[in-house]
């Protein structure tokens, strides 16, 4: 689940003029050819985990032309390279250059591509065509094409949903307590309780910024929405509010009673981790789903079967869920070129592997590899480690032929109670698509609140120093924005 585990990168803003009808533009597929007799279409992929001299990758691009070619569909896969370094940057170069493939994975970089130079399909007539891409499409899928039809990723929403450490978790007495009701003032005591009794040195560990300590506190403070309707009926940034200043006062007195990570602002993802399985940091978010089971992977190898991973409730107070869910676009995702001379096969590809057959391969490997038949069960294998879906994360619609040996599930039941949680604790919001001409302001306006949340937190600032703070965030860029959201938001 590399995917999972990298942010969304920045924007690449883009000069070049490339028409809509590819007059600047070069695609890159080879011309069709023939193959024992046969008309053979070349794709060309352009993916971020799509190395050329990776086996496991040889071994899939192999598997879906052999797959698509007994469906009778011969098709060959021709992956273009990318320079290393900043994925959406060097993609953005390669595609600036002319050198456009057929499928594009986007992580980051896209809009402007969509938008401003439209080389991107409309890949709604193409779901509305399909079967299977259609059937594993969960409902904020759906709402993300509608309102951004250019990618496609059928994935769980990526959404932070904090875990604790169960071995550590049984050493409270206000840990049941806290799962059963989950207000704010019982997840304060379970958290002292973790720092005096179970061993850790705090409870909560975050990596670099307070999003993951949102994803538990931020609806039940009342901030169920990225934009609030007043009490004029007008929209404001939730994090100029009330409740945003009740929130960073409540993060301060965590942090200053060290129950917050020390080294919240500094930590990494890789330290962040370290840190929960040293037992150092009780708690910590991850992505449902996939990055939950590979926590508990790695938690119980370093600290015995007592050390896996039980998913927490969001707390509950004003309101309650996890981080509401931007149904703006998808945030990453296949495209298909406008260039493309072979847009009904490069979709085609991604309908294959929708499929039953093709989502049995994304997911588990090959047989005799990634997994045996044993007792006509599936049983994963150590290989299975080192695989992860390019495709389809989404389960909305797998179903082997065969059920799953006991000891060796695809989800381990942490990872499957963190989906039913988020699915059940889940909200959408009302974030937009910031237009090209706002977006200086509001990375001007962000910069000012993360700094601000930052030295409200670690006590350089109270809550004091709040209106200050909303007067700066104005006259960043905020007050524009603010302007555009209550023109924009319905």
């Amino acid at each position: 689940m590399k995917k999972a585990l990298f942010a969304m990168a920045a924007v690449v803003l883009v000069t070049t003029a490339c028409s809509s009808g590819g007059n600047n533009s070069t695609n890159t597929s080879a011309p069709s050819a023939t193959q024992n007799g046969q008309a053979v279409t070349t794709v060309s992929i352009l993916a971020k985990d799509f190395a050329p001299d990776d086996p496991n990758v040889q071994k899939l691009i192999k598997g879906i032309e052999d797959g698509m070619k007994a469906e009778g569909k011969n098709v060959k896969l021709q992956i273009t390279p990318v320079q290393s370094g900043t994925y959406s940057e060097k993609m953005g170069l390669l595609l600036q250059s002319g050198n456009i493939p057929d499928l594009i994975y986007f992580q980051g970089g896209d809009y402007q591509f969509a938008t401003t130079q439209k080389i991107l399909e409309d890949l709604t007539p193409y779901i509305d065509k399909s079967k299977y891409v259609k059937a594993s499409m969960n409902p904020y899928n759906i709402e993300r094409m509608k309102n951004y039809p250019y990618l496609l990723w059928l994935s769980p929403v990526n959404s932070a949903i904090p875990v604790v450490r169960q071995d550590l978790m049984d050493k409270t007495a206000s840990g049941k307590a806290a799962l059963e009701n989950p207000t704010i003032d019982n997840y304060y005591t379970f958290f002292k309780e973790l720092k005096e009794k179970s061993g850790a040195k705090y409870a909560y560990t975050t990596a670099g910024n307070l999003d993951e300590l949102d994803a538990m506190f931020g609806q039940a403070f009342g901030l169920t929405t990225t934009w609030i309707k007043g009490t004029d009926g007008k929209f404001e940034f939730g994090k100029t509010t009330q409740s945003e200043k009740e929130k960073l006062e409540f993060y301060a007195k965590m942090y200053k009673e060290g129950l917050l990570d020390p080294e919240f602002l500094t930590k990494k993802w890789d330290t962040k981790e370290k840190a929960f399985y040293d037992g150092q940091a009780a708690i910590m978010a991850g992505t449902q789903g996939k990055v939950i089971d590979l926590y508990n992977s790695k938690s119980t190898a370093q600290n015995g079967a007592g050390a896996k991973v039980v998913p927490l409730p969001p707390a509950k107070g004003k309101a309650q869920g996890y981080t509401p869910v931007d149904t703006s676009k998808e945030s990453r995702g296949f495209a298909i070129s406008k260039t493309s001379k072979n847009k009904d096969m490069a979709f085609a590809v991604l309908e294959y592997m929708a499929s039953p057959k093709g989502q049995m391969m994304d997911k588990l490997g090959f047989e005799g590899s990634e997994y045996q038949i044993v007792d006509n069960k599936i049983k994963l294998t150590d290989k299975f480690a080192a695989w992860y879906p390019h495709f389809v994360e989404s389960v909305i619609s797998f179903t082997p032929d065969k059920e799953f040996d006991p000891t060796t599930p695809y989800f381990s039941e942490p990872a499957a109670k963190s989906l039913k949680m988020f699915e059940s604790n889940s909200t959408k919001d009302n974030i937009f698509i910031m237009p090209a001409d706002l977006t200086a302001k509001w990375d001007a306006a962000t910069a000012v609140y993360k700094e601000f949340a930052a030295d409200i937190v670690t006590g350089k600032k109270t809550g004091a120093d709040f209106d200050k703070f909303v007067q700066a965030w104005n006259a960043a860029g905020g007050k524009d924005v603010t302007d555009y959201a209550n023109k924009t938001i319905k």
